[in-house]
């Protein structure tokens, strides 16, 4: 059965959004607040970056900014990829995988709706890309 990324994958989401202009600090409580590892950085509703908790670590904590007075738009993973909510859970794996990153946002006609992790795909997902890669690697 082929999965669909939403409702399948993505339904009833309270997606965690901010401004660009959000501080680092203020997006790391909500993030903790909502036990959640991904903030959607919006300007005028547009979406226009994704913040994570690798971004915290590896673009704030490590290189000695400080938390309160760094912005969003300073750190974030600008402009990033997004799928359809029509499309096949496994196509959106694949993004990640290929990409390297763990959270893909979800947008239909511009309007954000949704946000996919790693986690919430199902192990035949998983075992159908590691299948896909080993092949790749024999070829």
């Amino acid at each position: 059965m082929i999965r669909r990324v939403v409702p399948d994958v993505v339904s009833n989401q309270n997606l965690l959004t901010l401004p660009k202009t959000a501080t680092v600090e203020q997006a790391a409580v909500c993030m903790a607040e909502r036990h959640v590892r991904s903030v959607l950085v919006v300007d005028e509703d547009q979406l226009v970056g994704v913040f994570t908790g690798t971004d915290l670590i590896e673009r704030v904590i490590a290189v000695g900014k400080g938390p309160q007075a760094t912005v969003l738009s300073d750190v974030m993973s600008a402009s990033p990829e997004t799928i359809a909510p029509d499309r096949p859970a496994i196509e959106a794996l694949r993004i990640m995988q290929a990409g390297g990153f763990r959270h893909l946002p979800v947008v239909h006609k511009n309007k954000l709706v949704g946000v996919l992790s790693r986690r919430d795909f199902i192990r035949e997902e998983e075992d159908e890309i590691d299948l896909e890669e080993k092949l790749w690697e024999e070829m």
